[in-house]
């Protein structure tokens, strides 16, 4: 899956209405994405290990931001995320 591709997925939730917590995981993710993305490419690119790791770092040191009860649907989203991201 290339980047634009995962922006169109994001677009998708909210086309189809997404529960709150999705809505919110995934509108927080995709911000960490398009920063670290920056530095990794354009939207073409497609999402590599290395660029999951990276997001899995900022939102590692960007925790203390949320809730813990936030943080646990930011990274249970991002781990299922990963799992269809990097088939």
């Amino acid at each position: 899956m290339n980047l634009q591709a995962l922006y169109q997925y994001f677009d998708e939730l909210v086309a189809e209405e997404a529960d709150s917590d999705t809505l919110f995981a995934s509108s927080y993710i995709r911000g960490f994405i398009a920063l670290v993305a920056a530095q990794f490419g354009d939207e073409n690119q497609v999402i590599s290990v290395e660029l999951c790791d990276r997001v899995s770092e900022e939102l590692s040191k960007a925790k203390t931001e949320l809730t813990p009860q936030d943080n646990a649907i930011v990274n249970n989203y991002w781990l299922s995320l990963q799992k269809t991201l990097l088939v």
